[in-house]
């Protein structure tokens, strides 16, 4: 475990968070746009890709972070029978969800779907299925797009600590992806029921859906259920769902028999939104 992970175990996470959100949102020239210029230079932001290649032009560090794509940066895969990878950045891992409902973390780290989702059972009609824990970087594009066309069924917001997901926390942390706060976004679609839960991380805790607005902060003290049945929020296969304010890590759950995992995917490659993450199942 580094230092810095040691340390986190003892850090207010809420309060760093929200001093770190008042800097993304300050419209101070020279604040906002030293944040950009350390982030672009220090991660090696691609800013000919983003709609708004001219960094200055940003009002916010947060304004920068959930940059738009120019049309065309990125693509859905050609195959109507592939549920598309949800985001830029790399897998942290992915596999089957075991018959007990657990996941896989890091070498001697797992946690269960149930867990995760914050509803036992919620978590039963997942077990044996698939998942993937994609994680974002600094640089890249920070808006959550759907695998699969799906409507809108319940979203869960599950209070939590706000843990780094780097690498060296998710191996040092047990549980930390189920410790984190984090929005469970559940949809039903043709092949059955899908999760996908965005996590929140230490200084990049901002989760905003396209369907509500933002949803954390504020941070809860409790677990928060909305019942969006009836409302007809469908969105469409590779449409933005939601958008990180600040980054962190997005995990998927598909059901058993709905599809079956690309080949050459593994944990620590690299992958783009749209790219290939399943194969339908069936007709």
């Amino acid at each position: 475990m580094s230092p810095m992970t040691a340390l986190s175990w003892v850090l207010p996470h809420r309060l760093l968070s929200a001093i770190a959100r008042a800097a993304a949102y300050s419209t101070r020239p020279w604040l906002k746009q030293a944040l950009i210029d350390t982030v672009t230079r220090r991660f090696g932001v691609d800013l000919d890709e983003a709609a708004q290649p001219d960094p200055t032009a940003y009002p916010t560090f947060n304004a920068f972070f959930t940059r738009a794509l120019k049309p065309g940066a990125r693509v859905p895969d050609p195959d109507p029978r592939a549920l598309l990878m949800p985001a830029d950045g790399r897998i942290s891992q992915l596999g089957r969800i075991e018959a007990d409902g657990r996941i896989f973390q890091a070498k001697g780290r797992s946690f269960t779907a149930a867990e995760l989702l914050g509803d036992a059972e919620a978590a039963l009609v997942f077990a044996g299925g698939n998942f993937a824990t994609v994680y974002l970087s600094p640089r890249d594009y920070h808006r959550v797009h759907m695998p699969w066309t799906g409507t809108l069924r319940q979203t869960v917001h599950v209070p939590g600590r706000l843990f780094s997901v780097g690498t060296d926390a998710v191996r040092s942390v047990p549980r930390l992806f189920a410790r984190n706060e984090r929005l469970v976004c559940h949809f039903d679609t043709d092949f059955g029921p899908m999760a996908s839960v965005m996590v929140g991380a230490l200084l990049v805790s901002g989760v905003e859906t396209v369907w509500s607005g933002v949803e954390i902060p504020d941070y809860a003290d409790e677990i928060v259920r909305k019942d969006w049945r009836g409302h007809g929020i469908v969105l469409e296969r590779f449409a933005e769902m939601a958008r990180f304010n600040y980054g962190s890590t997005v995990i998927v759950l598909l059901p058993p028999g709905a599809a079956t995992l690309a080949p050459g995917l593994a944990a620590e490659t690299p992958v783009r939104l749209g790219q290939a993450l399943a194969h339908r199942c069936g007709n």
